[in-house]
């Protein structure tokens, strides 16, 4: 038997799911290209701080990243429910979830204290 004769259709619902997951991923890329952006322009016309604009750098690789690992992941949870597989662990939670905390920290410590 060939792979392709494998595989199944699976319930459209599961499908759609998996779809509205992908979308959800890639409205995260462009909050985080949001943030980037206001970090790289908006925050340096009224402080000129080289971090917060690499931080701000940060955010928009970590936007560029997403939506093709999360098309990636896509693919791999459409393939495993067509030949009836487990699901594949998510990784791309733990790494943005990683970065995202790494960065917010870094924003943090880089804030005057007391504030103003």
């Amino acid at each position: 038997m060939t792979e392709a004769a494998d595989e199944r259709e699976p319930d459209y619902r599961f499908t759609l799911a998996n779809e509205r997951t992908l979308l959800s991923w890639y409205r995260t890329s462009i909050a985080l290209a949001a943030a980037g952006f206001a970090l790289t322009h908006v925050v340096t016309l009224v402080e000129s701080d080289p971090r917060v604009r690499a931080l701000g750098a940060v955010f928009l690789v970590l936007a560029s990243l997403v939506p093709t690992l999360a098309w990636k992941r896509w693919r791999r949870v459409q393939s495993a429910m067509r030949k009836d597989d487990p699901l594949p662990e998510n990784r791309l939670v733990v790494v943005l979830g990683g970065a995202l905390t790494c960065a917010v920290l870094a924003l943090v410590a880089l804030q005057p204290w007391p504030p103003t």
